[in-house]
């Protein structure tokens, strides 16, 4: 199974004309919560754009994701920027980061809720998370099919008890549909020490 999505992501990431995304909206309108120092990881990177602002604002930036042909591009595009991210070729979910390991984890479009704990405990004490990803609650055809890979109303907030919520975020259905954050849900959420 994981060579048959890793094959899938390989070649989605060959025929990408576009050289790389921008930075998620959950870490571009909260980017005054980053730490000035320390070590931030972004899982499931892709071609890396949220590493790319985290290397950017200073940090000591790892990205892992299942695709080597992403991360050999992502590799490329940070040394052409003169930016240093370490990427690497990981399955996150048989390597799930260490405990205690990174100051800030961001994670955008990428749901296993089995991977959470880890996550969790990834964080240092203080750490800061920042997580965006589609709801199952929508107004359009964007993201995943499957709803295992889409979040409930309100999951976020399960998910992720036991840290300080900082900032949360989920519209659904509510107002104005052509406006504001749609399909997606995000969450700014740190480790405090109890």
């Amino acid at each position: 199974m994981t060579n048959d999505i890793k094959e899938k992501w390989d070649q989605k990431y060959l025929e990408a004309t576009e050289q790389q995304g921008t930075a998620v909206e959950v870490l571009q309108e909260n980017l005054h919560l980053l730490p000035r120092q320390g070590r931030a990881l972004e899982l499931a990177c892709g071609l890396g754009a949220n590493a790319m602002l985290l290397s950017a604002h200073g940090l000591d930036t790892y990205a892992w994701d299942l695709s080597p042909v992403a991360i050999d591009r992502l590799n490329e595009l940070a040394d052409g920027r003169g930016l240093q991210v370490h990427g690497e070729a990981r399955d996150i979910l048989e390597h799930p980061p260490e405990p205690d390991s990174f100051d800030v984890i961001v994670v955008s479009y990428f749901l296993d809720r089995a991977l959470i704990p880890h996550i969790k405990n990834a964080l240092r004490p203080d750490g800061l998370l920042f997580y965006q990803t589609f709801t199952r609650t929508r107004v359009s055809d964007a993201g995943p099919q499957n709803d295992d890979f889409r979040l409930m109303d309100n999951e976020f907030l399960e998910l992720f008890s036991g840290l300080h919520i900082v900032v949360f975020r989920e519209e659904g259905r509510i107002g104005e549909l052509d406006r504001g954050l749609r399909d997606e849900a995000y969450i700014v959420a740190q480790k405090t020490m109890s």
